[in-house]
């Protein structure tokens, strides 16, 4: 299987964003989508899963929100009713369990209106119904590019107990990658670093010159010993020249 390195291609500093443009599973399973190797069997199932929308379902994509998170006893009246006030519904529908009968706890509803929808999705965003706080979005399988469901690994959200969360939604998006310091910084930083290595050198050499019985003295006796002696070795190097001469 082929791992894509996504931090590239949805992470520039220009183009970073919170939410997902497009459905990676690798990217959705990591906090800042910068991951390269899947952490859980979620996400390697979600990369290997082909998922297509399903056919059947009709409406507006644009217009439909994606309502979870419901109580358990909530109705598709309820539902419907709530979601009235904020403008003319077209469809609203109540997903079921197809064996008990018994809610899924999430539902979809359609406005005619795709600026209503967009405030009605402002507006119940964590509201409470019927004592349960609703999660409301969207739909994200005909709009999201490379959607993957929940049950496949995909989806966004989840819970922590279950180590398989996803990023990228509007519940968790995605936190912004940490730039790291470019290399010139570090060049300046042991450039200082030698300086001062230099410095604490000079240090050591002139307080072990001051410890050094031998050397002894004031400073004005030390430069008038250096100055003895360059004279010594200048007065040498001319007597020398002068013998050459002489013995020419």
């Amino acid at each position: 299987m082929k791992f894509i390195n996504c931090s590239k291609k949805m992470f520039g500093q220009n183009q970073w964003s919170p939410y997902a443009k497009e459905y990676i599973p690798l990217q959705a399973g990591s906090i800042d989508g910068t991951d390269t190797v899947p952490h859980d069997h979620g996400i390697v199932r979600a990369m290997q899963a082909s998922y297509s929308p399903n056919d059947l379902v009709i409406g507006d994509p644009k217009c439909t929100l994606f309502v979870s998170r419901l109580n358990i006893n909530t109705t598709e009246e309820t539902l419907k009713k709530f979601f009235e006030k904020y403008g003319e519904i077209r469809r609203c529908r109540l997903v079921k369990d197809i064996v008990t009968g018994f809610s899924r706890r999430y539902g979809f509803v359609e406005y005619k209106d795709r600026h209503v929808a967009l405030h009605a999705q402002r507006e119940t965003y964590r509201t409470v119904l019927e004592d349960s706080e609703i999660f409301v979005d969207f739909e994200c399988e005909r709009t999201l590019i490379g959607w993957v469901p929940r049950r496949l690994g995909g989806g966004f959200g989840g819970k922590k107990e279950s180590g398989q969360l996803r990023f990228g939604g509007r519940d968790r998006p995605f936190k912004k990658p940490i730039i790291v310091k470019p290399k010139l910084e570090d060049s300046r930083n042991n450039f200082h670093r030698r300086k001062d290595d230099d410095r604490s050198q000079r240090y050591e050499e002139k307080n072990y010159r001051r410890r050094d019985p031998e050397r002894q003295g004031s400073r004005h006796q030390d430069r008038w010993h250096e100055g003895k002696y360059r004279e010594r070795s200048h007065h040498d190097r001319h007597s020398d020249t002068s013998r050459r001469h002489r013995d020419r």
